[in-house]
């Protein structure tokens, strides 16, 4: 927003949304085959562990700004998940939040602040998109990772719901509806959309999968957005807590990518196969970047990148 204000960089968030657009056609053009053997196993199980590690400073931080509360967000949250029956086992996260909130209130570490200067109703800004043609090419190749980490987070959140989203509905039409969602967003001065790590953890806790359930979260989410005392109260709970909850989730996920590994029966004795998931997982969680110009690529996306390049050029035993 410095270099382009935030109206022309909106511009740049909505050719980001055509962008992701362009990417699910050649998708269906090529067809889900050509995109498994881009990213078999091999490439995709140590991809969505880097998911989940990679956030895991994140959480620490969050966490050790009050450990004893983590600690007890983190504990009540497993004991939930392993001890919990019926309804009880299907709202780990609400539960672990809502204890150790109280907690938190009876040793005085919440300030109400936020709540009384929240308004009861709020409005948000809408601000419209100025077309600026620099903002949009210094935006568009930013668009190359989040596409690579949404194929990764779509295979993560499918191994978690035993379906394969990447054949129904589709890659070709998450991704649309990505683009489709960041560039309306764009268009009324919102941020843009990405697939959220986050809730593939949440999911794989509740073991709640039925898309409808997700479906009235988001319209909770919406009508909250509007209600100033229900942000000023999620603005008061520590960080601590929300940093204890995500050491569980943000492993959970890691834990999807051995899972991955594990159901498709890769021989990782096989060197060739020890050598894309050791390289993939360095390059992931090393943080390496390349930079070229405007133009830079790390993280999951590069390491995602590295793993389908290796597994493209290095020759496959006969076994395999």
């Amino acid at each position: 927003t410095k270099l382009f204000g935030w109206p022309g960089t909106l511009s740049g968030i909505v050719a980001v949304g055509h962008v992701y657009g362009i990417v699910s056609a050649l998708v269906k053009a090529r067809g889900i085959k050509f995109i498994e053997q881009l990213f078999p196993a091999v490439v995709v199980g140590p991809v969505i562990m880097i998911i989940g590690l990679s956030l895991a400073p994140a959480a620490v931080n969050m966490a050790k700004t009050d450990w004893i509360l983590a600690i007890i967000a983190l504990t009540t949250a497993i004991i939930v998940v392993i001890f919990g029956k019926k309804m009880i086992k299907l709202i780990p996260v609400f539960i672990a939040i809502g204890i150790t909130y109280v907690v938190a209130i009876i040793w005085g570490k919440v300030d109400f602040t936020p709540v009384r200067e929240s308004a009861w109703i709020m409005i948000p800004q809408f601000t419209l998109p100025q077309f600026n043609w620099n903002a949009i090419l210094y935006m568009i190749p930013v668009a190359i990772a989040p596409i690579i980490e949404h194929v990764g987070d779509i295979y993560a959140i499918g191994g978690v719901c035993d379906k394969n989203f990447i054949e129904k509905p589709g890659l070709n039409r998450t991704l649309l509806g990505d683009g489709i969602a960041t560039a309306v967003a764009g268009m009324f001065g919102g941020v843009p959309n990405t697939t959220y790590s986050e809730v593939t953890g949440a999911i794989t806790l509740t073991k709640v999968t039925n898309p409808f359930v997700l479906r009235i979260a988001a319209i909770t989410a919406i009508v909250f957005a509007f209600v100033g005392k229900i942000s000023g109260i999620l603005k008061t709970i520590p960080q601590s807590i929300l940093g204890g909850i995500m050491l569980l989730l943000f492993g959970m996920i890691a834990a999807i990518g051995i899972k991955a590994l594990v159901e498709s029966k890769s021989n990782i004795s096989e060197t060739r196969n020890q050598v894309i998931i050791s390289v993939v997982l360095t390059i992931g969680i090393g943080g390496v970047i390349l930079k070229s110009g405007n133009f830079s690529l790390g993280g999951i996306g590069l390491a995602a990148v590295v793993g389908i390049v290796l597994n493209l050029i290095l020759p496959k035993t006969k076994t395999e």
